[in-house]
């Protein structure tokens, strides 16, 4: 089965953007790990990276067909800074059915307030948030246990 790694805005630049908040990781780094969690649970993992909103959405109703078919688990999605703003990928998760954990590699409720709404945990099965990359192996840990 598929797993969708979705990372949204300003995620290419992890390893070099405020390493103080987000760590040394690079994109790259988070990929080998996932790679890794995917294949030790008997998974793939199909890594994707946008500045763009449309992009990512067309990469979860994409997932949204494959899950109904039976070929994906679900997606891991860190919607960058669209998390904040972005009722366009809300509707895709709801309207898809795609099954999402949301994660952040920093502690967003920690952070500015813009940072403490989003719209994307409300249609989630699950957020993992402030656990750094690692919450990438937590989560598809979680959409392969099924418990979703």
């Amino acid at each position: 089965m598929k797993i969708l790694v979705l990372n949204g805005p300003n995620l290419n630049l992890l390893g070099t953007r405020e390493p103080e908040q987000y760590g040394h990781a690079t994109l790259a780094d988070v990929q080998h790990l996932c790679e890794l969690t995917a294949k030790a649970l008997g998974h793939e993992v199909e890594c994707f990276q946008s500045n763009h909103e449309g992009e990512l959405i067309d990469k979860i109703h994409a997932y949204g067909r494959l899950h109904r078919d039976g070929q994906a688990l679900g997606a891991v999605f860190n919607p960058g800074a669209f998390t904040h703003t972005s009722v366009a990928l809300h509707d895709a998760i709801k309207g898809t059915g795609l099954p999402v954990v949301e994660i952040h590699i920093s502690n967003v409720h920690a952070r500015e307030a813009f940072r403490h709404h989003s719209y994307v945990s409300p249609v989630a099965k699950g957020v993992v948030v402030g656990l750094g990359i690692q919450g990438y192996a937590l989560a598809i840990q979680g959409l392969a246990g099924s418990a979703l």
